[in-house]
């Protein structure tokens, strides 16, 4: 296994713009995505890159992450969406972490799915609606759903980059071709700037074999493209969710608060994000 590099930490930013749009996806569940799509943003925000979380899950999980009712909220990114008179900065909410906003979503946003298939170029529909944002930030991570329907094809069609939140299972692992296949066939139809930036190691367990083979074949797979920070398992993440903020907040010296801040600097230095 490759021996983790301490990676510096990075030069404060004298400007903020253009942001790179980084798609978060994996399609199955359960596997650490909109853990790292909040936590990752907050270390982010930690070394002054100003940041947006999109919220595009139905499920609203990263709006809870990050202490926002999106069930209360006016404007969500289902209007967005479906209502070209909204404006993007209208529906964005402060969260109460510096330099990071967020993007909310709630149950509105699964008939989005079934609404767009009549639309005109209805990959291109979240890409339109973030428009004119990318110049206000750094970084627009945005936080998919678990399937790789219209929604996700939209996320991708938006992005510059992909990064891919892997958990250490078998199972798990076997999905990712499934996934590398969809983002090849928008980078030939849809989105031809679009690229894999990095491959997350997560809920990792060091104390069983299991895990560690399934980072060794998948580093075997991806090569450079498998982050060599790696995050593991822990029970703060759930207990950091349950209070509604980032573990770097609610646990700012846990080992998992300094994993994600090595992901932050390791990706960072890969160009992966500004």
């Amino acid at each position: 296994m490759a021996p983790v590099t301490d990676f510096p930490v990075p030069e404060p930013l004298t400007s903020h713009g253009p942001a790179r749009v980084v798609a978060l996806c994996n399609q199955k569940g359960g596997v650490g995505k909109t853990t790292t799509s909040v936590n990752l943003a907050a270390s982010l925000a930690e070394y002054g890159r100003k940041v947006l979380v999109v919220d595009f899950d139905p499920q609203g999980a990263a709006s809870a992450g990050l202490g926002v009712n999106a069930n209360e909220a006016e404007l969500t990114i289902y209007d967005l969406l479906m209502r070209s008179s909204v404006e993007p900065r209208d529906a964005i909410r402060q969260t109460n972490v510096d330099n990071l906003d967020l993007l909310p979503a709630n149950i509105d946003l699964s008939a989005a799915e079934v609404q767009l298939v009549g639309e005109v170029a209805r990959e291109s529909s979240l890409d339109r609606a973030l428009r004119g944002l990318e110049d206000e930030y750094d970084v627009i991570l945005i936080d998919c759903q678990p399937s790789l329907g219209l929604l996700t094809v939209n996320a991708l069609v938006a992005a510059h980059g992909v990064v891919i939140p892997l958990a250490c299972e078998y199972f798990a692992m076997r999905g990712v071709a499934l996934l590398v296949e969809t983002i090849t066939k928008v980078q030939d139809r849809l989105n031809p700037r679009l690229t894999v930036d990095a491959i997350i190691p997560t809920m990792y367990d060091g104390r069983t074999l299991h895990s560690q083979e399934v980072v060794e074949r998948v580093r075997d797979a991806f090569g450079d493209r498998v982050t060599q920070t790696m995050i593991h398992r822990t029970v703060k993440f759930p207990d950091a969710s349950v209070a509604a903020e980032p573990i770097t907040t609610f646990a700012p010296t846990h080992a998992g608060a300094e994993a994600y801040r090595e992901l932050a600097r390791e990706l960072i230095s890969r160009g992966a994000v500004a």
